[in-house]
């Protein structure tokens, strides 16, 4: 439509003027000839079929009221009731008092009154009626989503705000829907598929928003926002709304979760009551049915104190309140265990809250970028404390510290952690990399080509968590590692459990075909330790040999292993 629109600006529009009286058609049409290409009808019923068959074509229909065979009452309601051919304004032509109200109600863009006098005011309302038909063709495309035909979602939002003060600020719910792994759903049926979903999930929304009124949009990929007035058995109807969603779809492969946020009335904003509903639908994210949850305290509250995480951050690495811990890491496959590396776990020691545990800050920091200032920090922190232990004891003792998912895409991850190693007077291989094994399915070409490079400049690469992740044996053939690390859920009852007992043989036998160690972490018990030893394990670290420590008390403990012959010096 618009590329038919522009085609238009440097063309002669085309009017039809509908009026059975020869001598008016002909004196209207002289008067707008100059300016416009200009169609004849003399009846109703002859106008209704040129319409139809130039549509397209036509950027105005004047037409006068009292015809034969069809009048012009008649076919304006016929014009403004289909689809297609309401786009089309329509100016009418009357004699008559009052007739302009119901023709404008009828949805007529403007009138001409009969006899007709001063040509350029009847130019000037038909240039104008044309412009801002055509200016609203443009507005409807540009903010409607092509696929779905909903809102996009700067309109969305822009009309959402004008409705809150138009309603004086009317309670209104929020509901997030999102499509559970779409991605994947999409590379394993293609983009047609996906549309298609799309498609029909945007048909659902449309209906509900036009059952239940509010506005809806498609505000990401696979994400809608739902503006609805507000219920108060929400809670009541949201099973119906998804039981319609899987009618709707009528494929189990397609599941979706909607986050809610049922407005209390204490006058939030649009923009905070989707934030809301956001984080409730972020809440089910490793669910795979179709399901809702509400936001709430609980979830206002970890909001709140997820937010003044991320505002502390800055403030807590200037402050060094991060402190690195250094948990041990024993090799056990020789005769006694000795102490051959140790792995850096960041702790935050708050001002106002005390120790945050990792689980708290870790995830938040991975999910908005700021991983990467937390791993520098560490990066620096165990490279320097390498140096200081070798100046202390004269032993490089390496360290395994992070490298998130975050960092792997950093182009300059290569030049940084060198330069690292290298101010501190170290040599590549004493900081060991650890990388997580889902990571490698993420975008694992690029990855793979990631730590080729860092491996080609001396770094080790330690697999962590392996097991828990999707490599496939396929996959684990060409990743370039040089040690694999068991997730410690599998160690934890490895003495009790056949099953994780069978599991973590078969993992220790792929990484002697591998040709690299294997290593263990959560190891509490000694009986643990030596069912892990028989098994083949290499390496091993965990509560058996020591909890992580701060530097002042790994001092403590490398210098007694040392001194009791404990140390690796390989």
């Amino acid at each position: 439509m618009r590329e038919l629109l522009e085609r238009k600006k440097g063309l002669r529009r085309t009017i039809l003027i509908v009026d059975d009286e020869y001598i008016e058609r002909e004196m209207l049409g002289a008067m707008l000839s100059d300016s416009y290409s200009i169609m004849y009808a003399e009846n109703g019923a002859l106008a209704l079929e040129m319409i139809k068959r130039d549509k397209l074509l036509l950027s105005l229909i004047i037409l006068d009221l009292h015809m034969p065979e069809m009048d012009g009452y008649s076919l304006l309601e016929l014009i403004r009731s289909d689809s297609e051919l309401r786009r089309i304004p329509v100016i009418v032509l009357t004699s008559e008092r009052g007739a302009e109200a119901k023709s404008l109600r009828l949805g007529a863009a403007d009138f001409i009154t009969k006899p007709y006098d001063m040509p350029e005011v009847i130019m000037a309302r038909v240039s104008h009626a044309i412009e801002l038909a055509e200016d609203t063709v443009i507005i409807h495309e540009t903010e409607r989503d092509a696929l779905t035909g909903l809102f996009n979602k700067e309109f969305f939002f822009e009309y959402g705000k004008r409705l809150d003060q138009q309603n004086g600020n009317a309670p209104m719910d929020a509901l997030v829907l999102d499509i559970n792994r779409f991605r994947i759903v999409n590379e394993l049926y293609g983009k047609n598929y996906g549309d298609h979903i799309l498609k029909k999930l945007g048909s659902f929304i449309h209906e509900l928003v036009q059952y239940t009124g509010g506005l809806a949009c498609r505000s990401d990929s696979n994400c809608f926002c739902l503006s609805l007035p507000h219920s108060d058995d929400l809670a009541a109807k949201l099973p119906g709304y998804v039981a319609r969603i899987n009618e709707f779809l009528d494929d189990r492969k397609i599941t979706v979760r909607i986050g809610v946020y049922s407005d209390d009335g204490s006058g939030l904003d649009m923009e905070r009551r989707f934030d809301r509903a956001r984080l409730a639908c972020r809440k089910l994210r490793n669910t795979y049915e179709t399901g809702f949850d509400f936001y709430n305290a609980e979830l206002h509250s970890r909001e709140l104190h997820s937010e003044r995480l991320i505002s502390d951050i800055d403030k807590a690495l200037a402050e060094k309140q991060f402190r690195v811990y250094y948990q041990p890491k024993y090799r056990i496959s020789g005769g006694k265990p000795v102490l051959t590396s140790a792995e850096a776990l960041v702790r935050w020691f708050h001002p106002e809250f005390g120790m945050v545990s990792p689980g708290e800050f870790i995830s938040l920091f991975e999910s908005n970028g700021l991983i990467q200032l937390l791993d520098r920090y560490v990066w620096n922190e165990a490279a320097s404390q390498i140096r200081k232990w070798r100046d202390s004891f004269g032993v490089d003792l390496p360290v395994s510290v992070n490298v998130s998912r975050v960092d792997i895409f950093d182009p300059q991850l290569g030049d940084t952690l060198f330069n690292i190693a290298e101010s501190n007077g170290l040599t590549t291989d004493k900081l060991l990399l650890e990388i997580t094994e889902s990571a490698y399915t993420d975008n694992s070409q690029q990855i793979i080509d990631t730590v080729s490079s860092l491996r080609e400049r001396g770094f080790r690469i330690e697999m962590d968590d392996f097991g828990c992740g999707y490599s496939s044996l396929n996959m684990l053939t060409s990743l370039p590692i040089d040690a694999l690390k068991l997730d410690m859920n599998f160690i934890r009852n490895i003495c009790t459990n056949q099953k994780d007992h069978r599991l973590v043989a078969i993992m220790i036998e792929i990484a002697r075909l591998l040709e690299v160690p294997v290593i263990a972490e959560g190891v509490e018990t000694e009986e643990q330790m030596l069912l892990l030893r028989e098994l083949g394990c290499d390496i091993i670290q965990g509560y058996y040999f020591s909890k992580p420590l701060p530097s002042e008390e790994f001092d403590k403990l490398l210098a007694k292993e040392i001194r009791e012959g404990n140390y690796d010096h390989n």
